[in-house]
């Protein structure tokens, strides 16, 4: 049984103020993984109180000192990818190959890469007679979902610990041993007491508390569109800059010209893939209509071929992640039937000989229509619509026709069509014939699919205020000196 059940603040690990305990299930088993405590409104201000003190002396650290403080996180992330993967498996279900070697490799790839961009990031320029200043923005709110624990927590901890922000993490209270791994990191490195702060805790306590506590200059949230819309509501009142990253149902248009098979078989096994949890799976599938009926036997063949079970066995896939959320997919399989879809694969229930765990059957349906509930709301499971198109023009409004805008897919040949098609998809990031993870991309979505950019030097700009100083002189000048010099006190 692990057990988290102390909060970091102030760079020591302390007692919640009102301990309540709150049990983690290991979704594959649905016995308990270990235990945490849950934090309250008090531990939120402590937590705050500290990165707001530490934030003084943070906020005016040299490029180079920030350098130094990276080297030592990825030194001291290294010895424990493992134990993180390990973590991950327990607490959501990520089969242990992909755990090891996606999931906690991840975390370290962020910080490599924000340290790449913080050698030579632009945080001042001349524009004239104007000097603008790249400032860090303050004190940050980072909370962050349990579907990709690491990732999330790395993708935001990363820049803003390089744009020199202090920040409190609420990491989900279903994946939490991975964020008390990560901590034990940053205290390992030698992290500044105060800049980096973690508190346990659920969103209607803890997230709330962060939201729309007044000492929290920015807010930066990954999970559900009903979510983020709360973190928005509590933030409004102080007006503090809010960055989310939220939902998605994204198309996956595969143009005429491409080998169908081979594209269906691709995007079955990467809606599959990570139990389905993943807000920027290609789940709207678009094939021309004409060749449905090939769409359906490749379709069939790569849902029937998926290995689920216990996730430390070697398999494909493993459960998702609780209990609501499989009773959410079952329900959406029953309604998407209901409807009048085709089911392909899978349907309710557990797959054959498994009968504990929140396992859920790869599921591809067809004959999909944009109107069905299916098409429309996020299932969040390994759980794949096929929809036809008459043409590209077809195909592009099917694929628009939705409230998200996070990724789309392309699979095709002709390299004209596919960058007109590319660029009228209404969606942040474009993954073009399976184009593998770029982590200078930046990542984000359009309409209900959040705000702002991750990955890369794109998420320094969330973490960075801009100061412009009209008038200034040029750096380095002669006059620069002697204004300068008449500052300083008479000796």
């Amino acid at each position: 049984m692990r057990e988290s059940l102390q909060f970091y603040i102030d760079g020591a690990w302390v007692e919640p103020a009102a301990p309540k305990r709150w049990e983690v299930i290991n979704p594959a088993t649905e016995q308990p993984a270990g235990v945490i405590a849950l934090g309250d409104q008090t531990d939120v201000d402590r937590a705050v109180a500290a990165a707001k003190k530490a934030f003084r002396s943070f906020s005016r650290t040299s490029r180079q000192e920030r350098i130094e403080m990276f080297e030592s996180i990825i030194a001291a992330y290294r010895p424990r990818r493992k134990d993180l993967a390990e973590a991950i498996t327990d607490e959501m279900g990520a089969p242990a190959e992909i755990a090891e070697n996606l999931h906690a490799l991840i975390g370290q790839i962020h910080l490599k890469t924000a340290m790449t961009v913080l050698k030579d990031y632009k945080f001042e320029q001349q524009r004239g007679t104007t000097w603008l200043m790249h400032e860090p923005i303050g004190v940050c709110a980072l909370i962050t979902p349990w579907n990709w624990p690491i990732n999330q927590i790395a993708a935001k901890v990363s820049p803003a610990l390089a744009c020199g922000c202090t920040m409190v993490l609420k990491a989900s209270e279903y994946s939490p041993f991975s964020a008390q791994i990560w901590t034990e990191i940053m205290h390992a490195a030698g992290v500044p007491a105060g800049v980096f702060n973690m508190v346990h805790g659920d969103g209607p306590t803890v997230g709330a508390a962060l939201s729309s506590h007044p000492d929290i200059d920015m807010v930066s949230f990954t999970g559900s569109t009903r979510a983020g819309i709360e973190v928005a509501r509590n933030a409004a009142p102080t007006i503090k800059r809010v960055h989310q990253e939220l939902g998605g149902k994204s198309a996956n248009i595969i143009l005429a010209d491409a080998d169908i098979a081979a594209a269906v078989t691709a995007g079955v096994k990467s809606v599959a893939h990570n139990s389905g949890q993943s807000c920027n799976a290609p789940t709207r599938m678009l094939v021309p209509a004409s060749k449905m009926a090939e769409a359906i036997v490749a379709a069939r063949a790569a849902a029937e071929g998926i290995m689920v079970g216990d996730p430390k066995a070697g398999v494909e896939v493993g459960p998702v992640v609780s209990k609501v959320q499989f009773d959410k997919i079952q329900g959406l399989i029953e309604k998407g039937m209901a409807e009048g879809a085709t089911l392909v694969a899978g349907g309710p229930g557990r797959p054959d000989g498994i009968d504990k765990g929140y396992f859920v059957r790869p599921t591809v349906f067809a004959d999909v229509k944009n109107d069905m509930t299916i098409a429309r709301e996020e299932i969040f499971g390994p759980v794949l619509s096929i929809l036809g198109y008459a043409d590209i023009e077809d195909a592009l409004e099917i694929a628009n026709d939705t409230p998200y805008g996070l990724a789309g897919y392309i699979q095709g040949t002709d390299p004209e069509v596919i960058a007109e098609v590319a660029s009228r998809m209404r969606a942040g990031q474009i993954i073009i014939n399976q184009a593998h993870p770029d982590p200078m991309a930046p990542f984000g979505g359009y309409k209900q699919s959040g705000n702002g950019r991750e990955w890369g030097d794109h998420a320094f700009e969330g973490f960075l205020e801009v100061k412009a100083m009209l008038g200034h002189p040029p750096r380095g000048t002669q006059e620069a000196v002697a204004r300068t010099e008449a500052l300083e006190p008479a000796k």
